[in-house]
């Protein structure tokens, strides 16, 4: 039986973005994207929440004390009408020097899968796992030189399930890694999943090569490798706009080196997040359809051509729902899908996905 989570009625929960202490003062730079008007800080101060693990004997790691703020409401970047389709360069970008000869992604891709981890979610990362051999194999027969970066992350701002972490072993989910104590980088939103423990989750720490949090080009057993990732589990939270922006921020605020390498200048990125609830403003991820955008724009030189989008959610609503921030979101970027989550078979979305790599790839320029 398909269970269809809908928004809910719960506190807000405050998600994070662990940083070091030695990171750069947040309240000395205000502006952490690239934008044609000032934009609010991305950082603040802890204003509520559970926002530490437990220190007992469970081995469960701890927070760092910074929080992933607001992101701008503002519209001067990217326009958050849901009937919005353009997006407004900067002056001065790249793409102000006259015409430029596409030189395509020559099969370079990073592949960034955002996949929440709240109740319900085991149909549908049974899904996402059946439909990604057959989505990898059909982008390997397109591309020669098929050179692939993979990275799951999950939308939820801690490692682990706290029941157990509290009470491990007694009172636990089956298979539980008790004995295991998180680094910083389990702890950090936005970091790429090597270890992913809850309720349904695989609970073993994945076999990705090179001791990246990314599986990269020659990864052995990639399909294996992918399901020990993505299997995430049905025991957490759903902030999957807060989670992507935090993955895009990383590639500048990472002092743990947590996804170091993962976005490539010269690869075409593709994003494909999956939920089985709404990213409502009042109960999920902060800051704005607009401001997640930015950020992914940012963190590819302002160009978001070099993006593609699928987004597997609840888009049974003709247009986006009021709600559904994420189904608004992806009316900004120029190659970009949305899907049902419900429907039988996610292979059908990947190929419509592939098409539009192709089309995305021929057209890519990179950088410099």
């Amino acid at each position: 039986m398909v269970q269809v989570m809908r928004p809910r009625s719960r506190p807000r929960l405050l998600a994070l973005l662990a940083l070091v202490p030695a990171c750069q003062n947040p309240q000395a730079d205000t502006s952490p994207f690239t934008t044609t008007q000032p934009m609010t800080s991305a950082f603040g101060s802890s204003s509520g929440g559970d926002t530490s693990s437990s220190s007992s004997d469970s081995g469960s790691g701890s927070h760092a004390g910074s929080t992933l703020a607001e992101l701008s409401t503002s519209t001067s970047e990217v326009s958050t009408s849901a009937d919005a389709t353009t997006l407004v360069l900067d002056v001065g970008s790249d793409h102000d020097g006259g015409p430029l000869q596409p030189v395509g992604c020559k099969g370079k891709i990073d592949f960034l899968f955002v996949i929440s981890r709240y109740n319900g979610m085991k149909y549908f990362q049974d899904q996402l796992l059946a439909a990604f051999p057959a989505f990898i194999d059909t982008i390997e027969s397109k591309f020669v030189d098929f050179d692939y970066h993979i990275m799951v992350v999950d939308g939820d701002d801690t490692w682990g399930l706290s029941t157990c972490d509290e009470k491990c072993p007694e009172q636990c989910v089956p298979d539980y890694p008790c004995d295991y104590t998180p680094t910083t980088c389990d702890t950090t939103m936005g970091a790429g999943v090597v270890f992913p423990a809850a309720y349904g989750a695989t609970n073993a720490l994945c076999p990705i090569a090179g001791g990246r949090r990314y599986m990269a080009k020659g990864q052995a057993d990639l399909k294996g490798t992918f399901s020990c990732a993505a299997r995430l589990g049905h025991s957490g939270d759903d902030l999957i706009g807060e989670a992507l922006t935090a993955a895009m921020l990383l590639k500048k605020f990472d002092p743990g080196e947590c996804n170091t390498g993962f976005l490539r200048d010269d690869a075409l990125l593709m994003i494909t997040l999956m939920s089985n609830t709404y990213d409502d403003p009042e109960l999920n991820s902060k800051g704005t359809p607009g401001g997640w955008t930015a950020a992914v724009r940012e963190a590819k030189g302002g160009d978001l051509n070099s993006v593609v989008l699928l987004n597997i959610g609840d888009t049974t609503v003709p247009g986006c729902h009021e709600d559904d921030r994420l189904c608004q979101m992806v009316k900004l970027f120029p190659y970009a899908l949305n899907r049902e989550f419900t429907g039988k078979d996610y292979g059908a979305y990947f190929t419509e996905a592939t098409s539009l790599v192709e089309k995305a790839c021929e057209e890519f320029i990179p950088p410099g």
